[in-house]
């Protein structure tokens, strides 16, 4: 227990990051100092006994509320992400096969009083948005988020045989609330979802946002940019000249009544009148000058990039350039594919182990999703009836091959021809094999035989 008691003694002084500027500032003075720091974000250090958590899950909550951009590849996440429910697997000699639901499952389907599985994917997946790592643990039959910032995870030096120290390994995790008393928490009380490691640590994930703050920026200030447009009359800027002889009283008069005629949205468009002397000017771009929406649409489908979101899929400006029915599909499954599946599997492996795996059943089982009611990741009714046309030739061809039909209809679902069982009995009329007729049985007629007067 030193190494906690170290941690928890070690209260080093952080830096307040809050704005976008700070972390500015921050990102200069990580690169000016070799890098060990990036972001607010304190990376493990020789003779440092915990990974600190991130200083920066309030900046990024900031822009999740500010940046439509980055509201937008969010939601789409948690949209999809929050969709599937877990079941457990049973793994046939290590294959994957069937799942099946249990009561052992209650805590992932009811995690809290009025919460259900969408609530608590809604939730880890946020938190991995904005912090890089969602932590969870169970208080009973509760499941207990612990939010990101506040959370360190416990490092112990790994001594190797040979002597020496060999890395680090994780020792717990140690959740300080702040005025309350730190809870030590043992690995094998959290969950703890990463998805994307940091590269300078060993433990912590990194959010996908770290990367761009910048065009997080810019998009920002385009969208000051439009603000200040609409609000200085919505022109390019202009320049009046007046002559030598004009006081500074008069000119001060002058501007304040042109001001308050010409400025804004309302007065837009609007006849400018000029005295004798006065000369106007154009200077400056409008957006069409200025290719403005190339300009915008280009960091939109960078910040949609780093999400993993097809820009069609939130309809970001690029996107839609080539919206087609087609290509939507097409990014439709590149979305599930590459980046929602990939979640879903790290999910069920992290969250695994507080659940209680079912006894009993002689067969080695995993927590795994089920995303067969996802509306997003439906196909087309074309594919799906040519796929269920191809899965009932399938069952048709395995039941005259004398398989049970219970077996074959598992094994299809299931993709797992390990759960056929056969009859023992062959052809399409199933006949035991060797069975032969009765001595003195009259062979069948020919089906081209015309009957006889006896029989017709």
């Amino acid at each position: 227990m030193t190494t906690l008691w170290k941690t928890v003694r070690d209260r080093r002084p952080t830096r307040s990051i809050g704005t976008l500027d700070d972390y500015a500032a921050a990102l200069q003075q990580s690169l000016g100092y070799g890098g060990f720091s990036a972001l607010g974000i304190t990376q493990t250090q020789p003779g440092q006994a915990a990974e600190k958590a991130p200083g920066d899950f309030v900046g990024y909550a900031q822009m999740f509320a500010t940046s439509p951009v980055i509201w937008a590849c969010m939601v789409a996440r948690q949209a999809v992400f929050s969709s599937p429910r877990f079941q457990w697997q049973r793994l046939n000699n290590g294959q994957p096969s069937e799942t099946f639901g249990t009561g052992d499952l209650a805590p992932l389907e009811r995690p809290w009083l009025g919460g259900t599985t969408q609530d608590l994917l809604s939730r880890m997946i946020m938190d991995v948005d904005l912090a890089g790592n969602s932590y969870w643990t169970r208080h009973g039959d509760e499941m207990v988020r612990l939010r990101p910032d506040w959370v360190d995870i416990v490092l112990e030096r790994r001594m190797h045989p040979h002597g020496g120290h060999l890395g680090w390994k994780r020792y717990g995790y140690l959740y300080r609330e702040p005025g309350c008393d730190p809870v030590f928490l043992w690995p094998e009380e959290v969950a703890h979802f990463a998805p994307t490691p940091d590269p300078l640590a060993t433990f912590r994930g990194m959010s996908w946002l770290t990367p761009v703050i910048r065009e997080t920026q810019n998009d920002n200030l385009m969208a000051a940019h439009k603000r200040r447009f609409m609000e200085n009359a919505a022109t390019p800027n202009l320049v009046v000249r007046l002559s030598r002889e004009v006081s500074p009283e008069s000119f001060a008069k002058f501007r304040e009544k042109m001001d308050d005629n010409h400025r804004g949205v309302e007065n837009a468009y609007k006849t400018l009148y000029l005295g004798g002397g006065a000369d106007v000017s154009v200077v400056g771009k409008d957006f069409q000058q200025l290719d403005f929406s190339k300009v915008q649409g280009a960091g939109e489908t960078r910040i949609a990039a780093a999400g993993g979101v097809p820009p069609i899929i939130v309809g970001l400006s690029e996107g839609l350039q080539a919206a087609t029915y087609s290509n939507y599909g097409q990014a439709r499954r590149r979305f599930a594919d590459g980046t929602i599946h990939p979640l879903w599997q790290n999910a069920a492996g992290s969250l695994e182990h507080l659940v209680a795996p079912p006894q009993g059943l002689g067969a080695a089982v995993r927590l795994w999703y089920d995303a067969n009611d996802v509306p997003f990741l439906r196909e087309d009714r074309k594919d799906a009836a040519e796929i269920q046309g191809i899965q009932s030739r399938t069952i048709r061809a395995l039941v005259d091959a004398g398989y049970t039909p219970e077996s074959v209809q598992r094994a299809v679902q299931a993709e797992d021809w390990a759960l056929l069982v056969h009859t023992g009995l062959f052809s399409v009329q199933l006949q035991k094999p060797g069975q032969r007729k009765p001595q003195g049985a009259a062979p069948a007629a020919p089906d081209d035989e015309p009957p006889t007067e006896e029989g017709a």
